[in-house]
């Protein structure tokens, strides 16, 4: 290992930030994004067991066998792409290997020299490095905050392209962006709105159509990015837009022209998910009960279902964590570098199988352990 290596790990050790893989014990699950819980669905995995049989004798094997460019294309693929793209409302969408993949290619597909990206500062670390490695300026806005916004707009001007990067609900905090406010200023000063759902499809919106659907924005949304890893519980990513774009992102995205397509396997799961999760309102039903229980303790919290309680300092909120897994549940610190130093929180994710009094536990113990520690 080289010197350089070595400081790098002992600095994180020091800082009591090192990053380890871990094997948990089976808990009580307030961390995971399986908010519906369809990763964990006998349902969901009986529907994929079906459409494995129903396909695979159609194919060549079980291996994607290259990227889509070349030999990694099937219709499956593709008419799972308009049929994701009709329920959400676009005129078409392109699926990547994960969301990572699809911010960092559809950023670097989309700007030149000319353009120009706002973001907001707490934006996913692919979207920051997707507009790392554009070509486009870019400038950062203070989190949900509009004023900021609407300045960067007007003392930056462009001859190019404009693009605002948001989130519709942020991973650290859960914290909801404005987002007819924020269109409005995309149209006013003639910006493209993309907007990563992440957290939002399968969770929110009618029929699990996420924020921009419940909004009625669609029209409005240039890019909408959608990850199926998390309310979905499957793998992969897609990007929603107009077909101009997808053909933008097909010859211009490296991150899709050399990357291996997903499997057969994968786009099943995607597929049946898909088939499942509008249907699940009674479970997005119970997540709403269960975000007003969080917030009757914590009024000034996340309206969704991420919340996040503030624990100043690597050890003091790894300390609480550590005490609340011991009671059975699993909850996670997030830590600097992950979230900015003094900034540090337990994070909390509820599920639609999570009950009334799973929760009103966890509650208790938040309260206990983390009490002297949350502002």
């Amino acid at each position: 290992m080289t010197l350089h290596l070595e400081n790098r790990l002992l600095k994180r050790t020091k800082l009591g930030n090192l990053r380890t893989l871990k094997i948990t014990q089976p808990m009580i699950d307030f961390s995971s994004n399986d908010y519906l819980g369809l990763a964990r669905s006998p349902q969901l995995a009986t529907s994929v067991f079906q459409e494995w049989q129903m396909h695979l004798s159609h194919l060549n094997g079980l291996g994607s066998t290259g990227s889509r460019l070349l030999t990694g294309n099937t219709l499956y693929a593709q008419e799972l792409e308009e049929k994701i793209a009709k329920l959400h409302g676009y005129e078409a969408g392109l699926l990547f290997s994960c969301g990572y993949m699809a911010n960092v290619g559809l950023l670097t597909a989309i700007t030149n020299q000319e353009s120009i990206t706002f973001y907001d500062a707490a934006v996913h670390a692919s979207t920051h490095d997707g507009i790392r490695l554009s070509r486009a300026k870019a400038f950062p806005f203070r989190h949900n905050d509009l004023e900021h916004l609407e300045n960067r707009l007007k003392s930056c001007p462009s001859q190019g392209d404009r693009f605002i990067c948001i989130e519709s609900i942020y991973s650290t905090d859960g914290s909801m962006a404005q987002l007819p406010e924020i269109s409005q200023l995309a149209r006013e000063y003639e910006a493209h709105l993309i907007v990563d759902e992440a957290h939002a499809v399968g969770a929110c919106g009618p029929k699990g159509r996420g924020l921009v659907a419940e909004h009625n924005l669609t029209a409005h949304v240039f890019a909408q990015v959608t990850t199926f890893g998390k309310a979905l519980g499957t793998y992969g990513a897609i990007v929603l837009g107009n077909h101009t774009l997808k053909q933008a992102l097909i010859n211009f995205a490296t991150s899709y022209i050399y990357t291996t397509t997903l499997p057969f396997q994968t786009l099943a799961a995607i597929k049946c998910s898909y088939d499942l999760f509008p249907e699940m309102d009674q479970e997005r039903d119970h997540l709403q009960k269960l975000i007003q229980i969080f917030r009757a303790s914590y009024p000034s919290f996340s309206m969704s279902h991420i919340q996040s309680v503030p624990i100043e300092g690597n050890e003091a909120v790894k300390h609480a964590a550590q005490a609340i897994v011991k009671q059975g549940f699993d909850v996670r610190p997030l830590m600097s570098p992950t979230v900015q130093r003094g900034h540090e929180v337990l994070r909390v994710c509820l599920h639609a199988f999570n009950t009334d009094d799973e929760l009103a536990q966890l509650i208790h113990h938040i309260q206990f352990h983390g009490s002297h520690c949350y502002a």
